[in-house]
């Protein structure tokens, strides 16, 4: 593809102390933009100044929910350069997004070449302490302005740019979850699979009110029997039963989660055995009353691997003893972190090195 124009700030800031950094808090100095029209397909591909935008009240987004977003990490590589974690997976799948939600999908290349050039204008942003890196935020969504229920006839696709430390404020510990039973995150042939801006949203009420009763996030059961197993806050969920790894298999209502995908390659390589199938709420229950529920943890872009040490719903509460470094989402958040930073060997091709 052709070089990308720049046009670069008059008012550069200088990057945030890594010790501040938190989560999805601090910009870089630029933001990659297309443009799509009917006529013209995706165009104007740019580099520009990080700035408010300018929408008309009718902007259709606004009013009909055509938005979507992915989100992926940059990690630093020697002689200032960056390494993005599966890239091409996270391209694909905004692309799929996309399509869910009646927009026009950018070509994962197109994307993926905005993305590096971004990276190398804004190298100087990436941190370099353990457990930090650059989050890689893309959305699209509908820019027409106009009332009337149809997709837009006019996109943007922008990436932002956000140096970050761990998703969980305060030190690593296992979380807390609210077991929903009243409410649904996503239902059958809806847009569960997808990353629109309207599923999380479905679930804000209840992690707020999972957050006052003292748990840090919900888990989510399905919507139509509020029996089966399906994410955890916004992370994909695993459970060790016994011997056997399992997840809920992808079958419309749950996010294809490439963090997933990751450690359902790692496992699957290192011989565990691996069971993607449906888990009841009963079945994990009984587990642990039989003691071979080992361990529960959810994967994740931002948060990575997060260990899980209690599940509690109206009447119950199923507490896990703490993870120790043997336990198995302990030692796959080592593994992907090392990675992910260049101290383990990338088998799978998964790093590319960006500048």
């Amino acid at each position: 593809m052709p070089s990308i124009p720049v046009e670069r700030t008059t008012a550069p800031r200088p990057p945030p102390a890594e010790a501040e950094l938190g989560f999805g808090r601090h910009f870089t100095d630029h933001v990659f933009r297309a443009d799509w029209t009917e006529p013209a397909g995706w165009h104007g591909d740019r580099i520009l100044p990080y700035g408010a935008l300018a929408l008309d009240p009718a902007t259709s987004a606004l009013h009909y929910g055509q938005s979507i977003f992915e989100g992926l990490k940059a990690f630093p590589r020697a002689g200032g350069r960056a390494a993005l974690f599966r890239p091409a997976a996270h391209a694909a799948r905004f692309a799929a997004s996309a399509r869910r939600l009646a927009m026009p999908p950018i070509e994962p290349e197109r994307l993926l070449a905005g993305v590096r050039a971004l990276l190398c204008e804004d190298a100087a942003w990436m941190p370099a302490a353990p457990g930090t890196s650059i989050y890689v935020r893309p959305v699209m969504f509908g820019d027409e302005a106009f009332l009337g229920v149809r997709p837009a006839r006019t996109y943007a696709t922008l990436v932002l740019l956000s140096p970050v430390g761990g998703y969980f404020a305060g030190p690593p510990r296992p979380l807390r979850l609210w077991v929903e039973r009243a409410r649904a995150r996503a239902a059958r042939g809806g847009i569960g699979a997808a990353k629109a801006s309207a599923n999380y949203v479905a679930s804000l009420l209840a992690a707020e009110e999972a957050k006052a009763r003292g748990f840090d996030q919900v888990l989510w059961l399905d919507g139509a029997e509020a029996r089966w197993l399906e994410e955890v806050g916004t992370m994909n969920v695993f459970v060790r039963l016994g011997d056997a790894l399992v997840t809920p298999p992808l079958g419309g209502t749950i996010l294809a989660g490439v963090t997933r995908d990751s450690v359902l390659h790692l496992c699957r390589a290192r011989g565990l055995r691996v069971e993607e199938r449906p888990i009841a709420l009963d079945e994990l229950a009984a587990a642990h009353r039989a003691g071979t529920l080992r361990e529960v943890f959810g994967t994740g872009t931002a948060a990575v691997v997060s260990a899980v040490g209690e599940l509690a719903w109206e009447g119950e509460a199923l507490r896990l003893p703490a993870p120790g470094p043997d336990a198995l989402a302990e030692r796959l958040r080592q593994e992907l972190t090392a990675i992910q930073r260049g101290e383990a060997r990338d088998e799978w091709g998964w790093m590319e090195v960006v500048g």
